[in-house]
């Protein structure tokens, strides 16, 4: 008889985009320790393999005006994580921090200070940025081309690597007879030079109990894909539907045997939301008004003024798209938000010819086009659901995403997480004293990686 594969979920605190609604009745502060508090809790509750925390390093901009919600919603990642590690046991926490504006000796430094505050729970969200608009308050600025910042992505890995390992698991004696705290032969110097980065000295933080912090990875492009199958331990995806998923899936864990990986070396988990009601219809109008909420008057006009490139401000968002043509020669209007369109004037012919089809106004069709992956229905179908993708090898799992802080997730730990423990295929408590990388099953993912970053 095969053994069923095992569900694995992240909680993903709700940020500052319009996928939060902050104007629900229940919604509280995005920066109050007690909504972090809350929603830490009630993830560890649910047995959630981890917390993810996202990461803004600049107020965005449109048309010259700050994006409001980022005023109150973009605190310090690690400040927050070693702030949480008081108030959980168990469930791991991982951050979003830049491999672009950041140096490895520094953020190696508190990556691995949490993960002796947290017990071996620490993980590392690796993300780049090549925007100008971010570098411009750093150093390094805003001047790396898309390769160029996996290429310094993927040196850098490999530097905080070469300062974790730098210190042996037994370098600590604290032999009081001797009077010798450190051995300092087990202790070795960081000695690296590459066209990156050049780093010589001890390390000042011993072994942490992981020896190195999840590394967690979410860059989609094919350089993205290159990077997680060589140094991710766990790939953050925006491919939710199940054919997409699985293609996904595939492409990702076929280049691990290339760099001298298993598939049992990195877990895939898309991020997606959910909505529940006890038939599916009640989900469906559920959901109907959820995306209503996410996707406002403002929120609809801001989406398309991003494609468009222009000020869309005086059309009504109950008519018709715009019947100008995008400006793709001005200056951006939008400033810290990408939507990565690489052909404006087609994808607005896409949406024109869709909304004429379905006679579809303005935030009608950006509420269908914006509409983040997800899962609604009862909790018993969407159980079900997320047991086929992970039976069926289109993901090991995802990172839940609520719509409400910091109660959202609380009705899928109450009423979704009992029908997968039923199933057999989610733990009903934690192993006590292990670590994020051995609730996630991948204990054996940290080994001598000269040949696989070769």
């Amino acid at each position: 008889m095969s053994t069923k594969r095992q569900v694995h979920l992240a909680a993903h605190f709700p940020g500052v985009n319009n996928t939060t609604i902050w104007s629900d009745e229940r919604a509280e502060s995005q920066i109050a320790f007690s909504s972090f508090e809350h929603f830490a809790r009630n993830a560890e509750r649910g047995c959630f393999d981890y917390l993810f925390l996202a990461e803004g390093l600049r107020l965005r901009e449109q048309k010259g005006r700050i994006h409001d919600l980022d005023v109150v919603g973009r605190p310090n990642t690690l400040a927050i994580l070693a702030a949480l590690a008081g108030v959980t046991s168990h469930i791991g926490l991982v951050g979003t921090l830049q491999t672009t504006f950041n140096e490895p000796v520094e953020l190696a430094k508190q990556l691995a200070t949490l993960d002796h505050l947290t017990d071996g729970r620490a993980g590392w969200n690796v993300v780049t940025s090549s925007d100008a608009f971010h570098g411009a308050n750093f150093r390094r600025g805003g001047f790396l081309d898309h390769a160029d910042r996996y290429t310094r992505a993927a040196e850098f890995v490999e530097t905080a690597r070469e300062l974790w390992d730098s210190w042996d698991a037994d370098a600590v004696v604290a032999d009081t007879a001797s009077g010798r705290f450190a051995d300092r032969s087990r202790i070795r110097d960081v000695d690296h030079h590459g066209p990156q980065f050049d780093v010589t000295g001890t390390f000042p933080v011993p072994r942490s109990p992981q020896r190195h912090p999840v590394v967690v990875q979410a860059g989609d492009s094919d350089e993205g894909r290159d990077l997680a199958a060589r140094h991710a331990e766990v790939v953050f995806s925006l491919h939710t539907e199940f054919e997409d998923a699985r293609t996904f899936y595939d492409d990702v864990t076929a280049r691990l045997e290339r760099v001298g990986r298993s598939e049992a070396e990195l877990l895939v988990m898309p991020g997606a939301t959910f909505t529940l009601g006890d038939t599916q219809a009640e989900a469906e109008e559920h959901s109907r008004a959820i995306r209503r909420a996410q996707v406002s008057p403002a929120t609809a006009i801001a989406f398309l003024e991003q494609v468009w490139n222009r000020d869309l401000s005086s059309y009504d968002v109950d008519g018709p798209l715009p019947d100008v043509e995008p400006d793709v020669d001005a200056e951006t209007i939008t400033r810290g938000r990408v939507r990565h369109v690489r052909d404006p004037r087609a994808l607005v012919q896409d949406w024109r010819d869709r909304a004429a089809a379905e006679h579809l106004s303005i935030r009608e069709l950006v509420i269908q086009v914006s509409t983040r992956g997800g899962f609604v229905g009862t909790p018993s179908s969407i159980a079900a659901e997320i047991d086929r993708y992970v039976q069926e090898r289109a993901s090991d799992g995802f990172v839940v995403v609520p719509h409400t802080n910091p109660y959202g997730l609380d009705e899928f730990v109450d009423r979704v997480v009992p029908l997968l423990q039923e199933r057999g295929v989610y733990r009903e408590s934690y192993d006590e004293g292990a670590t994020l990388r051995d609730t996630l099953g991948l204990s054996g993912a940290v080994r001598d990686r000269q040949a696989v970053s070769a």
